[in-house]
């Protein structure tokens, strides 16, 4: 079943290709047959309809419990021996990675709305991207009015770095996008209150089994652009610049009084030092200069 569903969801030499990297070694003719009848995938299916249909086919009276426990075990010898489950779980997991890789991706951007003035000109950004490239992409902008879905535009893009002629089907409408840069975004001229909504911009890449991907773009129509107030936030930054300015100066305020301190502390070690000198040469202590003077002559 899962090789059905890999048959579906990629193409078909993509699917060869994850088989072939679980392990299933073959070499597929010019046209391929379907993967069930396949010869590299042949025996999975019997194995996995063996203890259905073989069973039931070759039981005769009398042996039928132990025609089922024989072929039971030989289904899970040979599966064992072939590794089918193991291949069976790493095929669907590259078939999810591979799945998730070539998706179509169509974003309008990191900000999913936008607040214009009336009567003013606004740029609705979509672009798209694939793993695997693209091929007669087609796309199409929508605006939904009240519910009901109305085309803008639409256009086919042959193939990569093709420019597509794109039908407009609105007169404030145009198409500023590139193929070069995956670029499909369109500008609306002279935007109105009734302009006001939500804009899809919808694609397909036919090499992805005609999927479709979206993304939906919100326009706000006002009479004025509302005047941010950044009062709050210069107090605020005020506040932290001063607390930080103060930080930093008590820090070198710090500093230089500690440079003076060990400065007097270096002072007043001399002066102890030549004090007590003093002191022992007035004693007439050894070692003081007392002790230098010559013996007198008998």
């Amino acid at each position: 079943m899962f090789v059905y569903i890999m048959h579906e969801v990629v193409n078909e030499k993509t699917a060869w290709l994850i088989l072939s990297c679980a392990g299933y070694r073959h070499t597929p003719p010019p046209s391929t047959p379907p993967l069930a009848t396949h010869p590299s995938m042949r025996h999975l299916f019997r194995d996995l309809q063996y203890p259905i249909q073989d069973i039931h086919q070759r039981t005769r009276p009398g042996d039928r419990r132990s025609d089922m426990e024989q072929d039971r075990r030989s289904f899970l010898h040979r599966c064992a021996r072939s590794g089918d489950v193991v291949h069976a779980g790493l095929v669907v997991t590259l078939l999810i990675g591979v799945w998730y890789a070539q998706a179509l991706e169509v974003n309008t951007g990191k900000v999913h709305f936008i607040e214009v003035m009336n009567g003013s000109s606004v740029l609705l950004p979509c672009t798209y991207a694939s793993c695997i490239g693209i091929k007669n992409l087609y796309f199409n902008w929508q605006f939904k009015d009240n519910g009901t879905l109305v085309k803008l535009c639409e256009a086919i893009i042959p193939a990569e770095g093709v420019e597509p002629n794109v039908k407009i089907y609105h007169e404030r409408v145009e198409f500023v996008g590139s193929s070069k840069q995956n670029n499909i975004s369109i500008l609306l001229h002279n935007v109105t209150f009734e302009d006001q909504g939500e804009y899809i911009c919808f694609a397909r890449n036919p090499k992805e089994k005609e999927r479709n991907h979206s993304a939906v773009f919100t326009l706000y129509v006002v009479d004025e652009l509302k005047v941010v107030d950044n009062t709050l936030t210069l107090i605020i930054v005020s506040v932290l610049g001063g607390v930080i300015g103060l930080i930093i100066l008590i820090m070198v305020v710090k500093a230089v009084v500690l440079a003076v301190l060990n400065k007097v502390q270096e002072k007043n070690k001399e002066c102890l030092v030549s004090s007590s000198g003093n002191d022992n040469t007035e004693n007439g202590l050894p070692g003081s200069k007392a002790d230098s003077k010559p013996t007198p002559k008998a």
